[in-house]
């Protein structure tokens, strides 16, 4: 049975008032609270391990790089990789740069493709429009349906004998729509394109395999699955990890260094240039301890329920749009109220003690397709109760008699 007691009373800052109200986070799209278990291996490090690893002979160096390699083992366990196939990162964002900086520039030419949707992340586009314009070549973006689901027939047709990589978010972080990304990476390769997958919003919320999917590359954050800002972790195929040039460079990444040449480290460390974030990682560590703790399946299905819940109470307000209305989504509602502002609604909230996201959510692109400013964003963690929802819900209804009446 599901104890939402016990998990919520892990996370010390849901005790907090905001305004003078208890605490209602529905933000967890952009960030997750951070359990005390998080919190204490953090301290842990600092208080009794702090040092620098890789590079040290004395007995606090071993203990923190044991702690850093056991946390890159734990990742890739988390997601079906092998050890020496996990980079860290300082989160999604730094994995797609690092991707496009690398596989990018030495794979992609004059005239080839990228195909993208029009529901990506700006960290999942940019990227890949600065590489297109270096390189001459260009970015295809296939369209989605006004459900905010990927039309697979027209997605295909966009797979050109040109295309090289397909780069797609495999939860979006405004839609909530989860993409069939095992089928378009069997299609994507069936064509010998290579596949990148933003898993930000997915490792979180679903269980992922990537070697059962057969990603290229996977990369997610891990502030968004309680670890710390900061820390994120790459996927690269372990094929890759040979042909890939290096990316930054400097101490920690090197086999020899002379003034006339220099040979550089095999493996993932040859990615992980300077001092890392170790305490980042050993929070990264701690936090998926505490999601193994409850499972990912548990938490998915508790999430799952908050979703069908809101979606259903929501529905019966009036004057509310829900954008994104996908058959498949994570615990993600996006809506608008007709006749008021995403920021109105979001600060009317806010004095009430609910935090929810505003805007248009780092997707641009996509609130043009929709012909919206923004939208009002709610997303569900673990610690999440059917209780706030109602509270939620009361309060978006006084938000909507002072808005709009």
């Amino acid at each position: 049975m599901y104890n939402i007691t016990n998990i919520s009373d892990q996370f010390p800052i849901l005790s907090e008032k905001v305004n003078g109200k208890p605490l209602v986070y529905l933000d967890n799209a952009a960030t997750v609270q951070k359990p005390k278990q998080v919190i204490d291996a953090i301290v842990n490090y600092y208080t009794h391990t702090n040092a620098n690893i890789h590079r040290g002979v004395h007995t606090l160096s071993q203990k923190a790089t044991d702690a850093y390699e056991q946390a890159r083992k734990k990742v890739a366990d988390f997601i079906g990789a092998s050890t020496n196939e996990i980079v860290f990162t300082r989160g999604t964002t730094e994995s797609i740069n690092l991707v496009a900086e690398t596989f990018g520039k030495k794979f992609i030419s004059a005239g080839d493709e990228i195909v993208i949707t029009e529901m990506e992340h700006h960290s999942n586009i940019l990227p890949w429009q600065k590489l297109c314009e270096e390189k001459g070549a260009k970015l295809i973006v296939a369209p989605i349906n006004n459900s905010g689901e990927l039309m697979l027939n027209e997605f295909e047709k966009l797979l050109s004998l040109k295309a090289k990589l397909i780069a797609i978010t495999h939860v979006s972080n405004t839609l909530g729509t989860i993409n069939p990304i095992k089928k378009i990476i069997e299609l994507a390769h069936s064509k010998n394109i290579f596949v990148l997958i933003d898993g930000a919003q997915a490792v979180p919320h679903l269980k992922v395999n990537v070697k059962e999917l057969d990603a290229d590359f996977y990369c997610f954050s891990g502030h968004k699955m309680y670890a710390p800002t900061g820390i994120g972790a790459l996927y690269i195929k372990e094929k890759w990890l040979a042909q890939l040039p290096t990316y930054q460079i400097g101490g920690g990444v090197i086999k020899t260094v002379s003034f006339t040449k220099t040979e550089y480290i095999d493996g993932p460390l040859k990615y992980e240039a300077g001092t890392p974030n170790i305490a980042g990682a050993i929070g990264l560590s701690a936090a998926i301890d505490f999601m193994n703790e409850i499972g990912i399946e548990t938490i998915q299905h508790h999430e799952e329920k908050l979703l069908r819940y809101a979606t259903e109470q929501i529905t019966q307000l009036e004057k509310i749009k829900i954008i994104g209305t996908a058959t498949e989504k994570a615990g993600v509602l996006s809506f608008i109220v007709e006749g008021a502002h995403p920021f109105d609604v979001g600060t009317l909230l806010d004095k009430m003690g609910i935090a929810v996201r505003t805007g248009h959510h780092c997707t641009q692109p996509l609130m043009e397709k929709y012909k919206i400013q923004g939208t009002v964003r709610a997303s569900f963690a673990c610690y999440n109760t059917i209780e706030e929802i109602d509270v939620f819900l009361e309060g978006l209804k006084k938000t909507i008699r002072m808005l709009v009446g």
